[in-house]
């Protein structure tokens, strides 16, 4: 089933006030849709800039009458809403949000019969790793084990999704790689994070020896393939929105040729970096009540590798991400000219 391009919907959008949720509300207003924004009465509203008006409806995905009334005459429903951090210290939130949050979600849907389809961001570690080799969408992950509470909320979630999906619900499931770009610095736009620790001499040296693989996604591609989903997307199909698979060793050395500045001169070996984790949580996070930046899950993270082919996406949606020295061409100067970084 697939929706006509030419009509113009009501959608909504779950998880609009994060970085991807906010991009994502403006370019389906710049399509010429009518958005309703789903936040939390807390959350800051997503900037839309001239894009459009925004509708609002407040509640939470683990709210269900909220989300329920938030559904009333929508036609689209664009499921984005997650807690993506690497840690915290009631890892049960990460279950609460992303998986009972699916479950209000798949159920609202039944019960409020007006929308005609699902698009559900899930994450490549859904997935999980694949050392050695590049996935696609055919990987499922094994559930042998798991870097972090979050990979695991998110796999579960993802076996959730593909059920519903066997079962008959419109459906269409989205795998973005590691999101980044410039605009909103959250704790899952990695590069951004870990190029302003680069610059401000906090990072003086490669982290590990390149062996890392993840796959870059730059956000205004991602949410491109969000909308292109929403037209093109068969239900009850996975697409990988994914990009250049590549290691932060390479990400550093593009970005010293971007900035004209020296590399790195030595690499931390991920064993330290596992240890500067362990004291983050244990030392600051349970002192200060500030989550850390890297933490012992993102070590483990980066002791694997996450290559994905986009390949399914760019035949069936359109989907043609940039490189990642395209992406850093331009969140560099981005974060040179808002104070984050020096050079």
């Amino acid at each position: 089933m697939a929706i006509e391009t030419n009509k113009k919907k009501l959608v909504l959008v779950t998880g609009a006030s994060g970085y991807l949720g906010g991009n994502l509300c403006r370019a389906l207003l710049r399509d010429g849709h009518s958005v309703r924004a789903f936040v939390r009465p807390t959350s800051r509203l997503p900037s839309v800039d001239d894009a459009g008006p925004l509708e609002v409806a407040y509640g939470d995905v683990t709210d269900y009458p909220s989300l329920l009334a938030a559904f009333s005459g929508c036609d689209v429903i664009f499921h984005s809403a997650a807690l993506v951090e690497p840690w915290l210290p009631d890892p049960s939130r990460f279950f609460s949000v992303n998986v009972g949050g699916l479950k209000n979600i798949l159920r609202a849907f039944e019960e409020a019969k007006t929308p005609q389809k699902i698009i559900y961001t899930s994450s490549f570690f859904a997935l999980g790793p694949t050392d050695g080799y590049v996935a696609d969408e055919k990987q499922i992950h094994k559930g042998e084990s798991f870097c972090s509470e979050y990979e695991k909320s998110k796999a579960v979630a993802d076996k959730i999704a593909l059920q519903a999906a066997a079962d008959g619900l419109p459906i269409v499931l989205l795998y973005p790689g590691a999101i980044y770009g410039p605009g909103k610095l959250t704790s899952g736009n990695t590069i951004a994070q870990m190029m302003i620790e680069r610059f401000s001499g906090r990072l003086p040296g490669y982290i590990g020896y390149g062996t890392d693989r993840v796959s870059f996604s730059h956000v205004e591609d991602v949410v491109s393939g969000h909308v292109a989903a929403m037209h093109k997307g068969r239900v009850g199909e996975r697409y990988l929105l994914t990009g250049e698979n590549a290691s932060l060793k390479h990400a550093f050395d593009i970005a010293a040729i971007i900035t004209e500045t020296r590399r790195p001169l030595f690499h931390i070996p991920l064993w330290m970096i596992e240890i500067y984790g362990w004291l983050s949580v244990l030392l600051v996070a349970r002192i200060t009540g500030k989550l850390p930046l890297i933490s012992h899950p993102a070590a483990y993270v980066l002791r694997h590798q996450w290559a994905y082919s986009c390949e399914k996406a760019r035949a069936e949606l359109g989907y043609n991400p940039r490189s990642l020295k395209e992406g850093l061409e331009e969140i560099l100067p981005w974060l040179k000219s808002s104070g984050f970084i020096k050079y």
